[in-house]
């Protein structure tokens, strides 16, 4: 095998978006080209209107690559998750707050299961929600689709609402990873690094053409304009 390559820009392929019958090899192809780590949507059908997969799927996962697993949880109930997820080897935990009324406690358990705590705001949701947790996170996902399905048109409002997120962050003295999800290609991701994210999970997009590797290479030189 090759040795792995680094991306100029942080991709995270969404696993959504993979032939699972052939998933091994797809995510071997997309570590070896770059990918900064892989995004796995966990859907319980309740809080979205999707099924996907859960820690079971991710475990046996794990053993095909050594890149960072970060795991979205769109579910009700997301502490019930987080010691499998833990156990299941994903570095990075994201939890809806409009999936729990306790998401302050729900990122605190994120944080003692040793994984990086990430909260995730769906676009109806006001930026100025995330006020209280932003001290307490690794990253904001910031959703620019309304969950549950691949392959939606991203919605132009990430923009200003990415301008309010950085507005927010500056005021709190805090610099979490900002993290966009949903409709991101080549042809706005330069847009969208210039409005203040700096990671992009990916799915739809890498899969085009035929070639997700070479198509995350040029995505990824794409966000610098390139």
């Amino acid at each position: 095998m090759s040795a792995p390559e680094t991306l100029p820009y942080p991709i995270h392929p969404s696993i959504l978006a993979f032939d699972f019958s052939i998933i091994s090899e797809q995510m071997r192809a997309l570590d070896v080209a770059g990918a900064d780590a892989f995004h796995f949507d966990v859907m319980d059908d309740h809080f979205v209107p999707n099924l996907t997969f859960g820690p079971m799927v991710l475990r046996t996962l794990r053993s095909v690559t050594a890149r960072a697993f970060h795991a979205h949880l769109m579910a009700y109930h997301p502490d019930a998750y987080i010691p499998r997820m833990a156990e299941a080897g994903v570095q990075r935990l994201y939890a809806h707050p409009e999936a729990t009324p306790h998401i302050n406690r729900t990122l605190g358990y994120i944080r003692d299961a040793g994984m990086e705590a990430g909260v995730s705001i769906n676009p109806g949701t006001p930026v100025e929600a995330l006020e209280p947790l932003l001290e307490m996170v690794d990253a904001v996902l910031m959703m620019s689709v309304n969950p549950g399905f691949g392959g939606q048109a991203f919605l132009p409002i990430t923009y200003r609402r990415l301008g309010q997120l950085r507005a927010l962050m500056a005021r709190l003295g805090v610099s979490p990873a900002v993290v966009v999800d949903g409709g991101v290609d080549g042809g706005n991701i330069a847009a969208l690094a210039q409005a203040g994210m700096t990671e992009a999970v990916i799915g739809t997009a890498l899969f085009t053409d035929g070639d997700p590797a070479a198509t995350m290479r040029a995505i990824a030189g794409a966000a610098w304009g390139g």
